[in-house]
């Protein structure tokens, strides 16, 4: 009886424990406007479970997020979860109001500092902005994401909503539909799968 205790301690404690893949957003990863087991943080989940990679997908994204609660969150969620991924999906609420891209690059740059700091890999993800908002401010703001992607060697996915068409948007013009989520999520997962190890 005991040998069987023992034997079954060594494998509970053998057994690798999942890991947290931490989703630092706003809207459009917090599932605005859908069901949120619609969003693709949702079907990445459901993806690795597919998949048997022993990964939590841990969803902290907040409508309405800019860059500056990001950087004011980050550290009390790494200490929390403690992630070996984490996912930075910001900069788009900032844009859209017009930001200095100097403070946005900022606030993004000490996020991926402090995810590196704790040793946890990171996926930054990029975003555009409507052609209104003038050359010069959409070239200074999306040459942001890769530019901070070479300084913390981190992994990039230049777009979130690559291939999302005119029409797949909610009445807003702004937030993909629940049928566009899968799309999505393949994005991502493509960008991420060199860190899932």
């Amino acid at each position: 009886m005991l040998l069987c205790v023992a034997l079954w301690s060594f494998f509970a404690q053998a057994a690798p424990a999942a890991k947290n893949i931490l989703v630092l957003g706003d809207s459009l990863s917090a599932g605005y406007g859908i069901a949120v087991e619609q969003s693709w943080p949702s079907l990445l989940q459901e993806e690795l479970k597919h998949k048997r990679l022993k990964y939590n997908v841990v969803n902290a994204s907040i409508s309405g997020e800019t860059t500056v609660g990001g950087r004011q969150r980050i550290g009390r969620l790494l200490e929390q979860y403690r992630p070996a991924i984490v996912i930075v999906e910001l900069g788009a609420n900032d844009g859209l109001r017009g930001f200095s891209t100097a403070d946005i690059e900022s606030n993004l740059n000490e996020i991926l500092l402090q995810a590196g700091q704790v040793h946890a890999r990171a996926l930054l993800i990029g975003m555009k902005l409507p052609p209104n908002y003038g050359e010069p401010y959409i070239t200074q703001f999306e040459s942001m994401y890769p530019r901070l992607a070479t300084r913390h060697t981190v992994a990039l996915l230049p777009f979130l909503l690559e291939g999302v068409g005119a029409d797949q948007f909610q009445p807003d013009n702004l937030h993909p539909l629940a049928t566009t989520q899968p799309l999505i999520m393949h994005n991502v997962l493509e960008a991420l799968k060199p860190l899932l190890r």
